[in-house]
């Protein structure tokens, strides 16, 4: 089986985690800056043998779009046409910093002191495992 990758996608960073070959845990990757996505998995997809990629979708509660949401929406775009042999997925990420930043505050981490890019991949990880646990 093929590895599943998960961007949980921001305007200054990205938040990325990855599943293990048969689909079953989602584990935090890194976090890299935005600008540096596209060349990060032309490097990254053949040598990880991605091939699945899920966006972590932001909506609001009511459903309307964040000031985000149009940026995903156009990544699916861009990574649909750069890579036409990844399946790219949308999937709801209402809540995942949050509860990232939770579960960081748990294993012992001040939330003041919390780096916000392990927040990032935290919150890819949890994005993936809800995703692999439905699919």
């Amino acid at each position: 089986m093929a590895v599943v990758l998960c961007i949980d996608f921001g305007l200054k960073r990205c938040g990325l985690a990855i599943s293990d070959p048969n689909r079953i845990i989602a584990s935090p990757l890194q976090t890299i800056a935005s600008e540096t996505l596209e060349a990060w998995l032309e490097i990254e997809i053949p040598k990880r043998q991605i091939s699945e990629i899920v966006l972590g979708y932001p909506t609001r509660l009511d459903g309307s779009d964040t000031h985000v949401t149009e940026n995903i929406r156009l990544l699916k775009h861009v990574l649909e046409t750069k890579f036409p042999q990844l399946q790219i997925q949308l999937f709801d990420e209402r809540f995942s910093s949050k509860m990232a930043s939770t579960a960081i505050s748990q294993m012992g981490h001040k939330k003041k002191k919390q780096d916000k890019g392990l927040i990032d991949q935290v919150a890819a990880a949890l994005i993936l495992q809800e995703f692999l646990s439905q699919s």
